[in-house]
C-alpha cells in the first residue's frame, strides 16, 4: 500500500510539474543512485522510487543552481527505516558539494521543513544498512534568490563579529510548522563565540521530541558535539563555544507552533583579559566542569539534609541506573539511564527509543561515590552544557521503590 500512495503522489507532483501536454500521463522517471544535477529546478528520489530501497548502499546527488542563487529542497515523501537517531538508514543534507556542512540528516516518515544552503551548491546523500527498509524519498529542488526566500526560509552562515538570528515570522506572528532553519556561526580561529537567546517560546515537551533547538559545537549537525536541545517558553543559559564554531538548528514539526525566538552572539578571545570581569549573570565558562581542587575534595563526603529539604535546592532530582563512567583528570563523568525525572530544570536529557539518558560529572571522583550498575536518586545542579554537576555535597542516596511515593509527592512541591 505505501508504494502505491507513494506512485501516485509522484504522478500528480509531476503532473502538477509538466504544464504541457496535460493530456498525456507523465512518464514515470526512474531513479537511479545518485546522480548530478543543474538547473533551476529538478526531482531526486532514492534507487528504484517509489518501490523499495536496496539494501546496503550509498547514494549521492549533487546539485548546482545558477550562480547568485541559493539551492532549496523540498522532501515531498520520504519512508526510511525509523530510529530516534538516525543510525540505521538516512539521508543527509550538505551545504556545497564534498566536505559541506551538513544541514540535517533525516529518516523515518518525518518531512522536514524547507531546507535552504548558502550558496548555489546542494549535496544529498543516502545510506541504508543490511535490515529493514522502506520506500525511500523524493525531493524537489529549485533555485531562489538569496534574499527572496520568503518567510519559510532561515538559517545561513554567519561570520560578522556579532549580529542575531529569529525564526521566521518574529515578531509578528508564530513561526510556521513543518520549518528546518540550520545557523552556522563561524568566528576567527582564534576566538569563542558567545551565544544567549533574549526571548524564547517553543512548544513545550519534556523531552524535546517535536518542535526544538540544539546547538552543537563545530559546523555540523552531530550528537557527540552537541551542547543542548531545547524546548518550552525558559531561554536557555548563555553559551560559549569550545572553538571558533557553532551551528544552531531549529526544527519544528506539522502540528503545533508558538512564538519562536530571538537569540545574539558574539566573538571574543579564548582568554579574557585579566582587567575584564563579567557580571556573574553572564559568565560563560568554556569548558563542562569545575575543576576539581585539592581543598574541594578533601571535604568530608557525608550526605547532609533530608530529599525535602534538598528538594527545592536543586535544578534537577533524577532516579537513575549509572550505566557508564569515564574519569577525566579528578572529575567522574558518568551517563545515568532515566528511571523517572522529578525536576527536569535545564538538565539535557537524551533519548533514543524508549530509552532515555543523562550525562552527569561527580566533580570529585570519589565523592559521592557512584558506581556503574546501581540505581541511585541523584540532585544537583546544571552547567550551561546540560550536562548535571555533582558537588561534595549534593545529595544523592542508593532509590528504592519505596522512595517513590514520596518524591512524587515534592514532584507536585512548590518551591
Amino acid at each position: 500500500m505505501r508504494s502505491a500512495s507513494a506512485w501516485v503522489l509522484l504522478c500528480l507532483l509531476l503532473a502538477a510539474a509538466a504544464q504541457p501536454s496535460r493530456q498525456q500521463p507523465p512518464e514515470r522517471p526512474v531513479f537511479t543512485c545518485g546522480g548530478i544535477f543543474t538547473g533551476e529546478s529538478g526531482f531526486i528520489g532514492s534507487e528504484g522510487f517509489p518501490g523499495v530501497y536496496p539494501p546496503n548502499s550509498k547514494c549521492t546527488w549533487k546539485i548546482t543552481v545558477p550562480e547568485g542563487k541559493v539551492v532549496v529542497l523540498n522532501f515531498r515523501f520520504i519512508d526510511l527505516e525509523s530510529d530516534n537517531l538516525c543510525r540505521y538508514d538516512f539521508v543527509d543534507v550538505y551545504n556545497g558539494h564534498p566536505n559541506g556542512q551538513r544541514i540535517g540528516r533525516f529518516c523515518g516518515t518525518f518531512r522536514p521543513g524547507a531546507l535552504v544552503s548558502s550558496g548555489n551548491k546542494m549535496m544529498v546523500q543516502m545510506i541504508s544498512d543490511a535490515n529493514t527498509a522502506g520506500n525511500g524519498f523524493m525531493a524537489m529542488f529549485s533555485a531562489a534568490e538569496p534574499n527572496q526566500r520568503g518567510d519559510q526560509y532561515c538559517g545561513g552562515r554567519l561570520e560578522r563579529p556579532s549580529g542575531s538570528f529569529k525564526t521566521p515570522n518574529w515578531p509578528d506572528r508564530d513561526y510556521p510548522a513543518g520549518v528546518t532553519c540550520v545557523w552556522h556561526i563561524v568566528a576567527p580561529k582564534n576566538q569563542l563565540i558567545e551565544l544567549q537567546f533574549e526571548k524564547f517560546d517553543v512548544e513545550r515537551d519534556n523531552y524535546c521530541r517535536y518542535d526544538y533547538v540544539a546547538v552543537f559545537n563545530g559546523g555540523e549537525v552531530n550528537d557527540a558535539n552537541r551542547v543542548g536541545k531545547y524546548c518550552g517558553d525558559s531561554p536557555p543559559a548563555p553559551i560559549v563555544s569550545a572553538k571558533n564554531e557553532l551551528l544552531i538548528q531549529f526544527l519544528s514539526d506539522l502540528s503545533l507552533t508558538a512564538d519562536g525566538f530571538i537569540g545574539h552572539y558574539k566573538f571574543r578571545p579564548k582568554k579574557l583579559p585579566t582587567t575584564t570581569a563579567l557580571p556573574v549573570t553572564t559568565t560563560f565558562p568554556v569548558t563542562t566542569g569545575i575543576k576539581p581542587t585539592v581543598a574541594l575534595c578533601q571535604q568530608k563526603c557525608r550526605r547532609t539534609g533530608t530529599l525535602e529539604s534538598n528538594y527545592c535546592s536543586s535544578n534537577f532530582v533524577l532516579a537513575g541506573t549509572v550505566i557508564t563512567t569515564t574519569v577525566r583528570g579528578g572529575s567522574l563523568h558518568a551517563t545515568v539511564s532515566v528511571i523517572n525525572i522529578y525536576k527536569e530544570g535545564n538538565l539535557a536529557i537524551q533519548q533514543a527509543g524508549k530509552n532515555m539518558s543523562a550525562k552527569i560529572i561527580v566533580v570529585c571522583k570519589q565523592c559521592p561515590l557512584l558506581r556503574r550498575g546501581l540505581n541511585y536518586i541523584i540532585m544537583g545542579q546544571v552547567g550551561e552544557d546540560g550536562r548535571g554537576k555533582i558537588m561534595p555535597n549534593s545529595f544523592i542516596m542508593m532509590f528504592k521503590t519505596k522512595n517513590q511515593k514520596l518524591l512524587n509527592a515534592l514532584k507536585n512541591k512548590q518551591c
